[in-house]
């Protein structure tokens, strides 16, 4: 039984008939762009019509001619080019933004993955079960060319940790195949424009609780003699993108856990900085604010760049204003707290580890209820909502 039919079969009743938009971000494919169409045209059938969107992302090889004798031939076919060269998600970007058909999928177009997959993919879709269906490598009991396990290692890595933060239980988030319905992937901002796509959207989906479901998926991989493109810039930018994107809303717990790293490093540069600008001729008190303010600067910086949504309530001048008046105020604590705690006849060393600790938690308290305030995570999405 063919892929198609076993997709079919699979809900016991005949589906309605619907349009999937297909976006095939395109960078210098001119070897296997053609027959990626092919094979994705191939999967329409009398319920299943393809809306085509390729988007050349300024090729230097001949994938936009190739690309344009292809819209000859295939009727409604969209081509969209990017004038400079700026990432697999920004191409994603704009063709997700010309998508018109019920659901919306992506499918690159090197012929790793195969388009036939995509029928199966749709059906919770289809259903009215879905809002977002995950094609995963590692779950298939399909073909699968074997390289790369450093590769492997590291994408299962990264999706430990993406599941970690999001509370999913996903075996592949980097899966270039990812399914929506269009309404849902139209109303996400997609910020990165390279392969920090793929932990951004998963990030976003979740928190938005949408009905998630995930499906094997055969795959050939390519070796890069043949065109493979993504390289360990993108693995530690995925990296990043997984803290970037989900510590915003993670639970309170995990983003302390965080917060305190971050607190760590900025009060060894506040330790380092004194110590030298002390050394250098300048007094304690002007050295000590000096360092003070770098370090929080630094913590500033640092707050938004993983931990906070930057301009959660505030915009930026008010922002920073209301960030400098919460240190003050722990700044304040922490010194009347150690004060006192000498005064009870702590040892100085001992009143101070207590004052800090106190201070670290009304530091994150202030960030986290105050200067960069979030809701609260929804609950997810109900199965039976349509």
């Amino acid at each position: 039984m063919s892929r198609e039919a076993q997709g079919a079969s699979a809900v016991g009743r005949e589906l309605e008939a619907v349009r999937l938009s297909i976006v095939i971000p395109c960078y210098n494919e001119e070897r296997t762009l053609e027959g990626c169409v092919d094979s994705v045209l191939a999967i329409q059938n009398e319920t299943l019509s393809i809306e085509l969107i390729v988007v050349d992302d300024c090729s230097k090889d001949d994938s936009l001619n190739v690309a344009r004798r292809i819209q000859q031939r295939v009727p409604g076919m969209i081509l969209l080019h990017h004038e400079r060269n700026q990432g697999k998600g920004a191409a994603l970007r704009t063709g997700i933004a010309a998508a018109t058909g019920d659901f919306v999928a992506i499918q690159d177009a090197d012929r790793e993955y195969d388009p036939r997959d995509l029928v199966r993919l749709l059906v919770p879709l289809r259903l009215g079960e879905a809002d977002v269906v995950l094609g995963s490598r590692f779950l298939s009991s399909g073909y699968h060319r074997v390289l790369y396990y450093w590769h492997s290692l590291g994408n299962r890595f990264l999706t430990t940790l993406s599941n970690m933060l999001t509370d999913l239980n996903l075996t592949d988030m980097e899966t270039c195949y990812k399914v929506f319905r269009r309404e849902v992937i139209q109303s996400i901002p997609i910020e990165e424009n390279r392969f920090g796509f793929e932990p951004e959207i998963v990030a976003k989906i979740a928190q938005r609780r949408l009905r998630i479901y995930e499906m094997g998926i055969s795959y050939r991989g390519r070796t890069y003699a043949e065109g493979k493109k993504i390289g360990a810039r993108d693995g530690w930018r995925a990296l990043y993108c997984i803290l970037k994107y989900n510590l915003p809303e993670v639970p309170i717990p995990i983003q302390f856990l965080f917060y305190t790293m971050i607190g760590g490093v900025c009060a060894v540069v506040n330790l380092v900085l004194f110590l030298l600008l002390h050394s250098a001729g300048l007094g304690i008190s002007p050295a000590a604010l000096c360092a003070f303010f770098a370090a929080a600067a630094l913590n500033y910086y640092l707050s938004i760049l993983l931990i906070f949504r930057h301009k959660a309530r505030w915009q930026t001048f008010t922002e920073v204003l209301v960030f400098l008046a919460v240190i003050s105020g722990v700044g304040l604590v922490d010194m009347y707290l150690t004060r006192w705690l000498v005064s009870l006849n702590f040892a100085l060393w001992a009143a101070k580890i207590v004052a800090t600790g106190i201070g670290l938690v009304l530091n994150f308290a202030g960030r986290r209820f105050i200067v960069f305030p979030e809701p609260g995570r929804p609950d997810w999405k109900p199965q039976n909502q349509g």
